[in-house]
């Protein structure tokens, strides 16, 4: 709505402007404008409460850890924030909600549960974008 509002506007202005003042418009056809995304972190992600004894356990949130619910670990990211992470080597995504700090392996950014990371077609480890 405001995109519509602002083009009256503007259209407002340029038709209502003394001729002289509209010679500098002549040569614009158009204004090619791209927006830019924030592209996430690219890291390496692992997967943990599969025989590791964490499934059951309390998060560093406070609530009981699921494995089989699509819940990640992430070292800065606010507890219940979502985050959509993507496996690079097949482009599968599942966007997990934050419910615990780790991982605490250097390289690694986030560590997901058995669900999650199966839901996007990762084994142990895998190279991801966390957006």
């Amino acid at each position: 709505m405001t995109i519509r509002l602002l083009a009256a506007a503007l259209l407002c202005a340029l038709f209502t402007m003394p001729a002289a003042a509209q010679g500098f418009l002549a040569g614009v056809v158009s204004i090619d404008v791209t927006m830019a995304r924030d592209r996430g972190e690219v890291c390496i992600a692992s997967q943990y409460g599969v025989g590791d004894g964490y499934h059951g356990r309390r998060t560093a949130s406070g609530e009981k850890f699921n494995t089989y619910a699509l819940t990640a670990a992430h070292r800065t990211r606010r507890f219940g924030s979502y985050v959509t992470v993507t496996n690079l080597a097949n482009g599968r995504s599942v966007a997990v909600r934050i419910n615990d700090r780790g991982p605490f392996v250097r390289g690694r950014c986030i560590d997901l549960s058995r669900a999650a990371a199966d839901a996007i077609g990762m084994g142990g480890l895998a190279r991801v974008r966390v957006e």
